[in-house]
């Protein structure tokens, strides 16, 4: 079994354009065969056919010949019976000769046709009537009337001889022309088994280079258990994307470490910076005035920003590290009431009119991730929405799922920006409105945090809305609840106790 791979390995194209020829040739080959058999039944054909239009033509004209020597012999003998002139015996002679002479080229074609023994006996009976005397002379003319009739049949026997010729060319072209179509069924056939074979040889590692690409694209593949087998370009790529997949996973356990370090580093100036600014509206300091207070509480609103920012990162980092789902029977209304009173400040200033639904309405979620969904949802509509504008919140209960809508006025997002508008950092084309700038993670994050509950979050098309985010949850049995061993993290990134699901 060794030595069989080995001898493979050995015989197998070392590049794909040796491959590529290697397909052609071995195509072509059956192909070639079939047009050189052809030929071959062609040539021996048209060989046949021109003897047998040359014999035909010969053997006519031979059979023609004798007939009409055969009418000039009764004649120049009747000439003589009549003017007794010995110059007329001399040509008769000399017909008769002529007469042997295509008599013997004739019984070689028909040697076992009766007439023409027939015609040769009565050619020597009247070939001796120049030595008979006059009167006998005379006497034996009836002689060429049998004579005449047995050179007919055998010009007649001629022409069949050449109608059995022609037949047999006819079935001989038949029995080629079946042997030819049986080749080119066979040789046709082992050429398409060919051409799959190796377009199956060519196409196989692209594809297993297509599925490696596609994996390393979804984070789904980093390592291939079993190399690609096949010409060396292919394999050389292979060896590409092992090194690539590798290096993207040292890129992402990098960029993971940065952003827990990041977000660590910032939280910690910045908590200081807020409780600075707390300490200062208090009146520690002394009295401030209107100006001051002013700047003081845009001082506090651009700090609390950045926090949100800085906790969206983290959410960002925790939810690709799988973090498991802990569930709660909640009451929806007040949950999303919770997360507007954190809001409650940005709405007034935005000057934004809200309106949501009334409870109570329960459902079994995890508390922090569908909070992270509705607070990033909020917040999406108060940086982007409309100036005075209007938020609605609304939610319906059905059997196996809870469906949630946070709908604003404002500019609509760009049909463009669709496809892409739940990917980690990306940022459309909508400016956001305020001082600081999107981190472009806040709807990848409150995406993930729908999956993370099996749910879906989609941008959907409102009658009323310019914007309307639909967030679906389907109802999962405490069975269906994933609760790994690994220690839940806060967003400092230490280590609290899990909560169980309820």
């Amino acid at each position: 079994m060794v030595m069989t791979h080995r001898v493979s390995r050995r015989w197998r194209p070392r590049s794909l354009l040796q491959l590529v020829l290697l397909a052609f040739l071995m195509v072509m080959l059956p192909l070639g065969v079939l047009m050189f058999q052809a030929g071959q039944a062609l040539a021996e054909l048209s060989r046949l056919a021109d003897i047998s239009a040359r014999q035909a033509v010969e053997e006519t004209r031979r059979a023609r010949a004798l007939s009409s020597l055969a009418l000039e012999m009764e004649r120049g003998a009747r000439q003589y019976a009549v003017v007794e002139q010995d110059g007329l015996l001399e040509i008769y002679e000399e017909r008769v000769q002529e007469f042997r002479r295509l008599l013997a080229q004739q019984r070689a074609l028909l040697p076992d046709d009766p007439d023409v023994r027939a015609v040769g006996r009565q050619l020597e009976a009247l070939a001796r009537l120049p030595d008979l005397p006059f009167e006998a002379f005379r006497e034996r003319l009836v002689d060429f009337l049998p004579f005449a009739q047995h050179t007919e049949a055998m010009r007649q026997a001629t022409n069949r001889h050449i109608d059995a010729r022609i037949d047999a060319i006819r079935e001989r072209a038949e029995t080629v022309q079946a042997r030819l179509w049986l080749q080119t069924g066979a040789l046709v056939s082992a050429s398409l088994v060919l051409m799959l074979l190796f377009t199956w040889l060519i196409i196989r590692p692209v594809r297993q280079l297509e599925r490696r690409i596609l994996g390393i694209g979804d984070g789904s593949v980093t390592k291939v258990v079993r190399p690609i087998q096949g010409p060396a370009e292919l394999v050389k790529l292979d060896e590409r994307l092992d090194w690539l997949a590798s290096r993207l996973e040292e890129l992402e356990a990098q960029k993971q470490q940065f952003l827990r370090h990041m977000s660590h580093e910032l939280k910690t100036p910045l908590a200081s910076v807020r409780e600075g600014s707390s300490l200062l509206a208090d009146g520690v300091a002394g009295e401030l005035s209107p100006h001051q207070r002013e700047i003081l509480d845009l001082i506090d609103a651009s700090g609390g920003e950045l926090q949100r920012l800085i906790e969206q990162l983290l959410d960002y980092n925790l939810l690709q590290h799988n973090q498991p789902m802990v569930l709660e029977w909640l009451d929806i209304a007040t949950l999303i009431k919770g997360v507007l009173a954190k809001h409650r400040l940005a709405l007034q200033n935005k000057g934004m009119r809200v309106d949501c639904f009334d409870g109570p309405l329960r459902w079994q979620v995890d508390r922090t991730a569908t909070m992270r969904i509705l607070d990033n949802l909020i917040s999406n509509a108060i940086a982007y929405g409309e100036d005075a504008g209007k938020l609605e919140i609304r939610a319906r209960r059905h059997p196996d799922r809870l469906v949630i809508e946070v709908a604003n006025s404002g500019d609509p997002i760009a049909e463009e920006d669709r496809p892409r508008l739940f990917e980690a950092f990306y940022q459309g084309r909508v400016r956001r409105k305020g001082p600081l700038k999107g981190s472009g993670i806040g709807l990848s994050v409150a995406a993930d945090c729908a999956r993370l509950q099996n749910g879906n979050l989609e941008l959907v098309d409102d009658p009323h809305f310019s914007v309307c985010f639909r967030l679906t949850l389907p109802h999962i049995h405490d069975t269906e609840t994933t609760i790994h061993d690994k220690p839940m993290l806060d967003q400092a990134g230490r280590e609290h106790p899990r909560k169980t699901a309820s």
